[in-house]
C-alpha cells in the first residue's frame, strides 16, 4: 500500500449506561461480574471509564463499516445479556435523564485518581456517554491535513447524534447537554488549524515538557489524531440510542475523510475556516440539534440543518460506492425524518411526564434490532 493513501479502516466506541431495573437509576456494575465476565467474552473490547456506571465497549480495526456493524451489534448484544444476568440493563444516551454525578462512585485505577486529583469537581461531575469512530489514517502530515477539513463537520455529526436532553432530572434546553458538561474540561471542543504534524508535535511536548500533560491522550479535542493508533479520531458524537444510528454516523465519518483524501491528492482542499466560526455552528447543534439553523460560511448565511446535512450526503457521494456503505450512509435519512435520541426522548417525556419513562424507552432503543422479541418480553418481566 502507498504509504501515503489511507486505508480508510475503521473502529468504533460506544460508552453505555448501566441502569437498575427497578429504580431506573444508575448503578455501578459490579467490577468483577461485568468487567471480568466481558473480557471473557470479548477480549480486550470491553473496558473501565473513570465512573463504574460506565461500559465501554470497542470493535478492533475492521476493513470496512459492513465488517465494523457485524461486530458492534455483536458486542452491544453480548454487554445487554451479560448486564441482564446481573440485574442490570443497558442504556445508550449521552446523558442520564436525572441520576446524579455526586452519587457515582470512580472505577478504582491511577489513570482516573490522577485525573479526579487534577481536575476535581470537573472530573467527578463528566458523567456522560460518547461515542467515538476511528477512521485509518496512517500517514500522520495527512492526518493532520485531513483533521482541518474535518472539522467544518463536526457541528453537522454532533447535531445527527444529540441524545442527552436531561440532567439532573432537568429538561436543560440543550439537545446534547454532554457536549457542555465536557467543555468544562480542558483541551476540549474543535482544535485550532495546523499546517503540519511537526507544528502539532511541538505543541504536544511543550504541553508535556510544562507539565500541563502527561501523554497526548489527554488532548480531548472533538477530533484528533490519535496519540497511538495511526487513525484520526472523531470525539464529538453523543451516543447513539440505536445501533443503526452508531453505524450511521461512523460510515458518514468514514465518508467525509475519503471524500477529503481525494480532494487532497488533487492538490484540492475543503476551505478551512477559523476556530471561532465553527464554534458557532458547534452552539448552535448543541442548543437545536436537527430542528436548528447552521452557518453556511460559504455563502454567509443561516440554513436549516437538515438542508446543510443533505448537502454533505450529496458531498460524499462519489466516495460511498468505493467504501460500500451506501447502505449504511442513507440510514442518515431515517435519522433526518424521525430525528435524534434527543428528539425522542423529548417526545416521550412530553407524551408521559415521566423520567423514568424515559430511561425504559432508552433501554428500549438500545436493544431495538438486537435481542429476538421474547427475549424483549421476558426481560421486562
Amino acid at each position: 500500500m502507498n504509504e501515503s493513501r489511507p486505508s480508510f479502516s475503521i473502529g468504533i466506541e460506544e460508552e453505555y449506561q448501566s441502569i437498575d431495573p427497578e429504580t431506573r437509576d444508575l448503578r455501578s456494575h459490579i467490577q468483577s461480574e461485568i468487567l471480568e465476565k466481558g473480557r471473557t467474552l470479548l477480549a480486550e473490547r470491553v473496558k473501565p471509564e473513570m465512573h463504574q456506571s460506565v461500559i465501554e465497549v470497542g470493535t478492533s480495526v475492521c476493513h470496512n463499516i459492513k465488517e465494523c456493524q457485524t461486530e458492534i451489534r455483536s458486542i452491544r448484544r453480548s454487554i445487554i445479556q451479560l448486564a441482564r444476568q446481573n440485574g442490570l440493563r443497558l442504556a445508550a444516551a449521552g446523558t442520564h435523564p436525572f441520576a446524579h454525578w455526586q452519587q457515582q462512585e470512580i472505577y478504582p485505577d491511577e489513570r482516573y485518581r490522577t485525573i479526579v486529583e487534577d481536575m476535581k469537581m470537573v472530573a467527578r461531575a463528566n458523567l456522560i456517554f460518547g461515542l467515538h469512530v476511528h477512521v485509518g489514517v496512517e500517514n500522520r502530515e495527512t492526518a493532520v491535513q485531513l483533521m482541518n477539513g474535518a472539522r467544518y463537520f463536526l457541528p453537522h455529526l454532533l447535531a445527527l447524534s444529540t441524545n442527552s436532553p436531561f440532567w439532573e432530572s432537568m429538561d436543560t434546553g440543550f439537545k446534547s447537554y454532554r457536549c457542555k458538561v465536557f467543555e468544562r474540561f480542558p483541551r476540549t471542543n474543535i482544535p485550532d488549524l495546523y499546517s503540519s504534524w511537526s507544528e502539532f508535535e511541538n505543541y504536544v511536548n511543550l504541553l508535556i515538557r510544562t507539565k500541563c500533560i502527561d501523554n497526548a491522550k489527554k488532548i480531548w479535542w472533538d477530533i484528533r489524531p490519535h496519540p497511538y493508533f495511526p487513525t484520526l479520531e472523531f470525539r464529538v458524537c453523543d451516543v447513539p440510542m440505536r445501533v443503526d444510528e452508531t453505524i450511521a454516523i461512523a460510515a458518514l465519518c468514514q465518508a467525509v475523510v475519503a471524500k477529503l483524501f481525494r480532494l487532497h491528492e488533487q492538490n484540492q482542499s475543503f476551505r478551512h475556516y477559523s476556530r471561532s466560526l465553527l464554534m458557532e455552528n458547534k452552539w448552535r447543534a448543541a442548543r437545536y440539534g436537527l430542528d436548528g439553523r447552521l452557518i453556511d460560511f460559504g455563502k454567509q448565511t443561516e440554513v436549516p440543518c437538515r438542508s446543510l446535512i443533505r448537502e454533505i450526503l450529496a458531498f460524499v457521494d462519489d466516495v460511498v460506492d468505493k467504501l460500500d456503505s451506501r447502505e449504511e450512509v442513507g440510514y442518515i435519512e431515517r435519522i433526518l425524518d424521525e430525528g435524534t435520541g434527543a428528539d425522542r426522548q423529548l417526545r416521550v417525556f412530553a407524551d408521559t411526564g415521566d423520567l423514568k419513562a424515559v430511561v425504559d424507552y432508552m433501554i428500549d432503543q438500545t436493544e431495538e434490532g438486537l435481542m429476538a422479541p421474547v427475549e424483549m418480553a421476558a426481560a421486562r418481566q
